[in-house]
């Protein structure tokens, strides 16, 4: 499959470039007879794509999906679901002066050294443009688990030196309108100000996002090699920028002794703390799953920086087209995407675990 599909029971498969006509997937199985809200999906996508405030990419694109197949009269027939979304704002052109040289930072030198053959055009199919197909996987995957009871929510927790503070497992989501999707109303006017500046300066920054998925069923997992927070990791390091992945106490366990850090049970199965982040033994345990997400700055910086071309020559690369000076406001639909993804990956491949007669 060469790294182009992600799951076992609900199988993604992407295709296209960043500049190229456009992106798509075949999405495979998903169970039959699922009524599916196209406008959700279409809102997922409004969440991500570009062009939706001052402090993200103007590239301008609808982002429309349209579906092939794996659907009649509104419900899954469960078959393979194809769509496709048309690239409508390409300026290749804006990436001509990159053609034979390497940005720092970004997939230009790895690419042309692993296929000898580089769409430099936005990076091609290395851009963060192919997550779109993420999304629309993602919605759909949303969509299924609430009916089990399962909700996927994340949010932006830090952008640069700009970070919430405190145990972030509770607090309510931010209202759509805000625009850097920081729960906080005080932080993310903050985080909002300090975006501008970063872009007028020609810059860029990172930040974290926090992401929790409730209702998870005990069970979801295996136990060696797809631990349910190994999968998870994986999807979600297989964003783009993404340098970090943590989940429950993550690195800050490393500093806690035993006898605080173990999660103590009640008499009903549930836990008096969460320490675990919902995951023991690489199995659910019906605790919220907790996870923080880590992104770098993005490498493309609107100012000159040295580099060297496909000869080896030092030259200077400059900063054009049109660039996120932070990517993780536009990230949170697509963190949502991965975690709700792998979660109904895995709740399906738990169906095989025993049969109905075999309590």
């Amino acid at each position: 499959m060469a790294g182009n599909s992600y799951g076992k029971t609900f199988v993604l498969t992407t295709f296209g470039e960043s500049h190229g006509q456009g992106l798509g997937g075949v999405i495979d199985g998903v169970p039959a007879n699922i009524a599916i809200d196209f406008e959700q999906i279409q809102l997922e996508l409004n969440r991500r794509k570009p062009g939706q405030s001052k402090i993200v990419t103007q590239r301008k694109e609808g982002d429309k999906v349209e579906f092939l197949s794996g659907f009649f009269e509104g419900k899954t027939t469960g078959t393979p679901i194809g769509f496709l979304i048309k690239n409508a704002n390409q300026k290749s052109t804006d990436y001509d002066h990159i053609k034979d040289k390497y940005r720092p930072s970004h997939a230009d030198f790895t690419y042309d050294k692993k296929y000898r053959n580089r769409d430099y055009r936005g990076g091609g199919r290395s851009s963060a443009r192919e997550t779109v197909c993420r999304v629309v996987a993602g919605a759909i995957a949303q969509q299924i688990l609430q009916t089990e009871g399962i909700k996927v929510n994340a949010f932006v927790a830090a952008v640069g030196e700009k970070e919430l503070k405190g145990d972030l497992s509770n607090i309510p989501l931010p209202p759509e309108e805000n625009s850097v999707r920081c729960p906080d109303a005080m932080m993310a006017e903050e985080m909002i100000d300090y975006l501008k500046t970063i872009r007028k300066s020609g810059n860029t920054v990172g930040g974290v996002i926090y992401c929790r998925a409730i209702g998870v069923p005990v069970g979801l997992g295996e136990p060696v090699f797809d631990k349910l927070h190994a999968d998870l990791g994986k999807g979600l390091l297989s964003i783009n920028a993404v340098k970090g992945f943590e989940f429950g106490s993550g690195f800050e366990g490393a500093r806690m002794k035993g006898s605080d850090h173990n999660d103590s049970f009640r008499s009903d199965g549930s836990t008096k703390t969460n320490y675990s982040g919902g995951v023991q033994g690489g199995i659910s345990n019906g605790a919220p799953i907790t996870m923080r997400v880590a992104f770098k700055p993005i490498a493309t910086l609107m100012r000159d920086q040295q580099s060297i071309d496909k000869h080896g020559q030092e030259v200077i690369v400059q900063g054009k087209g049109r660039h996120d000076p932070c990517v993780v406001p536009r990230a949170v639909p697509i963190v949502e995407s991965m975690v709700s993804i792998t979660l109904l990956d895995h709740l399906l491949r738990n169906q095989t675990t025993h049969l109905n007669n075999g309590k």
